[in-house]
């Protein structure tokens, strides 16, 4: 019999102890529920050594002795005698309710010898919680209760797992490696692709029930998640989500769901655990005190909130059952707000879009947003400081740092998500206010600090006697990263880790030396800065990024090229495949192109487009390659980047800065066309495209002025503003505005007519800025919160339309002749 078969199994035969009615609104006496005495008996206690030996079976999957049998029968007449309600023997738990049925049978295993004196004990207490699971089930009034505790402690659970950041390359000797979420956090923007203005994930989130959001490696996923998770917890919700006040939210991340190699999760036919299953399966420690039915009943009610992270890391073959699933569940249970998210890469645009998900992508940060980060960074790094001299110093790097990313191309390109920003801003203090250039030189630097340096240049002694250089945790932790590409995982069990350092560990002697595989995991998991166990029993790497980059060392140095090139149609690799060709030798990065560019007999057309962009997105990490290879490349893929619809257009984002060499000249093609280039031109945040974009200022297309108008943010305000912004023609156009310096460059401009507010400003900064002469309609599309006094637009005579993206209360003082007009909610 199988484990659930054997639970039904049981589950059957305590239900048959007691009686089918009785209160469910109010706590019972136990004893009135026995279905062996009393006016409604349906069993004699002559029936109970049946149950009992039925119930030893189930639990035992075998016949146990008579003896056993009889102490278990007797146990269970015991059930009649107890004075307890259901409310307050669900609450003892099973092994306080076991205690509490051998208190009230003290003579139930007497001439049991020790054997089955402690087989007697196992299956009362395993008795004891399927009769708690009856009780919870068969009653709404002992569900609530138990629910309600339950739900306090879980509450409480969630936050202290979550409600923290790591900020990478702090000195650990003076200050924590983590600081609380609301230090640290930074409120992160989204865009959609229906042309609707760029917003706070918060704002964004608002009133959606089913969102999947996109988001590079770094970009803030699963933080954005974590805010979600304890902001709902506490109960300390913003404004734009006091929607989701009260509800419970399930922190899933698909990591954890356990696999076969087929691809199926263990808890779900579809590869997502059933809901009574979501803790276990993600390993919440508690899992086992939830009350039997709370999750089930926390969807049914339409109070849950799910927060299903990384699409990406489960295997791909997965992902199909995965979509299958978030087809069905919330089908199946109305009401609750999903929130899935997944590396851009990893899942098609519209993948949920028949099962009404709203598709959302984290922007790249903006300049504003790169320097709130620096910024937050460098408080909560001061926040255990106490030496003047140190802060001075910090205060130092913070400037200095903030001077190069906006004079520096190469780090600004670097700095556009939370992770590389964090890599930066530890580097810079590690480095004393030196930063390296490029990807494989940051990530060798971030290598050198987290590895060596840190714990040398504090001339600090190994804790765990293990005194490993560089090279040997470089080479050890590629071993697990390898694995984990090979296995199609993104985390794997501890033992698994501790079988392939062991493997290895004879092959670099340095580190066998020092300590078997068990002392040298503890030590690159104390150690490195590099690694964690998210749940007791698992490792991973603190970030996918670091898993890549060692995964693609590990390739090159096998020479295994020809194994990345068989793999390049997954997405999953395409990290990896770019790092090896910035790691790569110029005969290596040749070979390598060459063989993505092949045909090959057993592609799907679409896995040779992508094999064909890849080669082109590799370009700009080749420092050294054949001229012909890099000609051959172009011309491979320049057909691919005349994008034939807007979904194409935007997929072409990923490929980075090398595509703007690579798009056709747009003078000559049709505005429709003219859009698509300026959608793929307008999503690669470099300065670089400005100057491509500049060749689709003239157009009288709207789509394509609206396009480039809603691209400022992303580029140097005063170039953007004088070479684009300044040569569109206004007709129609809704100028957006985000910050001060783009405030102020609109007004250098002379204003104009149509101004979208897609910051927060004051009335002040707002009639000082705009245009007053100029401004006709005012779009303002940010959440305006409540009881919001407009009388400062009369200050604008020519003002005759004003367009609200939010409207949580009444508004007043707008001007007379000024018409109004809600645009969501």
């Amino acid at each position: 019999m199988d484990p659930a078969a054997a639970t039904a199994a049981t589950d059957a035969l305590v239900q048959e102890l007691f009686v089918a009615d009785g209160p469910v609104d109010r706590p019972v006496r136990l004893a009135s529920l026995v279905a062996f005495q009393g006016d409604h008996r349906t069993l004699t206690e002559r029936d109970l050594p049946r149950i009992a030996a039925a119930l030893a079976e189930a639990e035992l999957r075998r016949t146990a002795r008579p003896g056993v049998i009889g102490a278990l029968a007797r146990t269970l007449h015991s059930l009649g005698t107890i004075d307890l309600d259901d409310v307050r023997a669900v609450r003892l738990g099973p092994e306080a309710f076991a205690r509490h049925l051998a208190v009230a049978a003290p003579d139930a295993g007497e001439g049991l010898d020790p054997d089955e004196a402690r087989l007697h004990a196992s299956l009362r207490e395993a008795v004891a919680a399927h009769i708690l699971r009856f009780l919870t089930l068969r009653s709404r009034f002992v569900a609530a209760a138990e629910d309600a505790a339950f739900e306090e402690r879980y509450a409480q659970d969630i936050v202290a797992a979550h409600d923290h950041l790591t900020i990478y390359g702090i000195d650990l000797a003076h200050s924590p490696d983590s600081w609380p979420l609301d230090a640290a956090y930074l409120s992160l923007e989204t865009e959609t692709d229906g042309g609707s203005p760029s917003a706070p994930a918060e704002q964004a989130l608002a009133g959606r029930e089913r969102v999947l959001l996109w988001g590079v490696a770094g970009a803030g996923k699963t933080t954005l998640v974590q805010r979600l998770a304890v902001s709902v917890a506490r109960g300390d919700l913003p404004a734009p989500l006091e929607g989701l006040r009260g509800r419970v939210p399930f922190v899933l991340p698909v990591r954890r769901f356990r696999h076969d190699g087929n691809g199926n999760s263990n808890s779900h036919r579809n590869g997502f655990p059933e809901p009574d299953a979501f803790l276990s399966a993600v390993r919440y420690p508690h899992a086992a005190a939830q009350p039997p039915g709370w999750a089930e009943r926390v969807l049914s009610d339409g109070r849950g909130l799910l927060l299903v992270d990384g699409v990406d890391e489960a295997p791909e073959q997965a992902r199909e059952r995965l979509r299958e699933a978030l087809r069905e569940l919330p089908a199946r249970y109305p009401g609750n707000v999903w929130l899935v998210t997944s590396r851009p890469s990893a899942v098609r645009e519209n993948w949920l879009a028949s099962e009404r998900f709203t598709e959302l992508k984290l922007s790249p940060l903006s300049r504003d947003g790169v320097t709130a980060f620096i910024r937050r960074w460098h408080e909560a790094a001061r926040q255990d400081i106490t030496d003047r001299a140190d802060l001075d110093r910090l205060s130092g790097y913070e400037e200095t740092l903030l001077d190069a990313v906006r004079i520096t191309r190469e780090l600004g390109r670097l700095a556009t998500n939370p992770l590389m920003c964090g890599l930066l801003c530890a580097l810079h203090r590690d480095r004393r206010g030196y930063l390296p250039r490029g990807r494989k030189a940051l990530y060798d630097a971030a290598l050198s600090m987290l590895l060596e340096r840190r714990d040398r240049e504090r001339a600090m002694l190994p804790p765990d006697g293990i005194d490993l250089t560089q090279e040997p945790k470089i080479q050890l932790l590629q071993k697990l990263a390898h694995w984990m590409l090979v296995n199609g995982r993104s985390e794997m069990d501890r033992a698994t880790a501790v079988e392939t350092l062991g493997r290895h560990l004879p092959a670099i002697p340095h580190a066998a030396r020092q300590g078997g595989p068990e002392e040298i995991y503890r030590h690159l998991l104390n150690r490195t800065g590099l690694l964690r166990e998210p749940t007791p029993g698992s490792v991973d790497f603190v970030h996918r990024t670091f898993q890549d980059y060692l995964s693609a060392r590990a390739v090159v140095e096998r020479h295994d090229f020809d194994f990345l090139i068989d793999h390049a149609h997954l997405d999953d690799w395409e990290e990896v495949i770019r790092m090896s060709v910035a790691l790569a030798r110029p005969d290596e990065c040749g070979y390598l192109l060459e063989g993505l560019l092949a045909a090959r007999k057993d592609a799907r057309p679409v896995h040779a487009r992508h094999r064909k962009l890849l080669a082109a997105a590799c370009l700009e990490h080749a420092t050294e390659l054949d001229p012909e290879v890099r000609s051959r490349v172009h011309r491979y893929t320049r057909d691919l980047v005349r994008p034939t619809s807007l979904e194409a257009a935007r997929a072409l984002g990923w490929i980075g800065p090398i595509v703007l060499e690579m798009l056709p000249d747009p003078s000559g093609v049709s505005d429709e066309e003219a859009h698509r280039l300026a959608v793929t031109a307008t999503s690669i945040a470099d300065d670089r495209a400005i100057d491509y974009l500049v060749r689709l200022r003239d157009r009288a297309s709207w789509a394509v002025r609206a396009q480039l108008a809603g691209a400022w943010r992303r580029y140097d305000t005063d170039r953007y503003a004088d070479e684009i912004i300044a040569h569109l023609d206004a007709r129609e156009l809704d100028f957006p505005v985000s910050d001060l310096e783009e405030l102020r460059a609109l007004r250098r401009l002379g204003g104009r007519p149509c101004v979208q507010i897609a910051g927060a400003f004051t009335p002040e900064q707002l009639t000082e800025g705009l245009v007053a002469e100029r401004l006709t309609e005012l779009w303002l599309a940010y959440d305006l919160g409540e009881d919001l006094d407009l009388s400062w637009l009369a200050a604008f005579p020519q003002l005759h339309t004003l367009r609200l993206s939010h409207r949580n209360a009444e508004v007043t003082g707008v001007p007379e002749g000024v018409q109004v007009i809600v645009t969501g909610a």
